[in-house]
């Protein structure tokens, strides 16, 4: 069911269940961190960025995003096609957000994870920066 559809049957009944609702999952966060960080990508680029993603998959995030006013998808016309993606207005004023996560994550990793000698994993996730 689409987020638009949820919100009018009311299954969203807070602020912080439609924040999750929109930016929810496991890759808008890193598709978000990336184009607010580096700006503009084309979709090959934010492939090589987020490795473990599949194609598929990043095509649905990113429309989902699209549809949810958080990134802006521009076609160029030319041969062949040119598509490149941006955050939106909305897309930007979650940066401050994405960055206390970070920050957030990267403290829990050195005081919480760091114990177990396994925490190098965690810079795989495409938001180390």
């Amino acid at each position: 069911m689409e987020l638009k559809d949820r919100i009018k049957l009311k299954e969203i009944n807070c602020d912080k269940e439609l924040t999750l609702a929109v930016i929810g999952g496991k890759w808008k966060l890193i598709i978000l961190w990336h184009l607010g960080l580096e700006g503009t990508k084309r979709f090959g680029e934010l492939k090589k960025l987020i490795p473990n993603i599949t194609q598929k998959m990043l095509t649905n995030q990113l429309r989902e995003l699209e549809e949810d006013q958080l990134v802006i998808r521009r076609v160029y016309p030319e041969v062949p096609p040119r598509v490149e993606y941006s955050l939106t207005e909305y897309g930007e004023s979650l940066m401050p957000v994405l960055r206390m996560m970070y920050d957030w994550g990267r403290n829990y990793r050195r005081n919480v994870i760091r114990k177990d000698s396994d925490s190098a994993a965690f810079v795989e996730d495409g938001m180390e920066k």
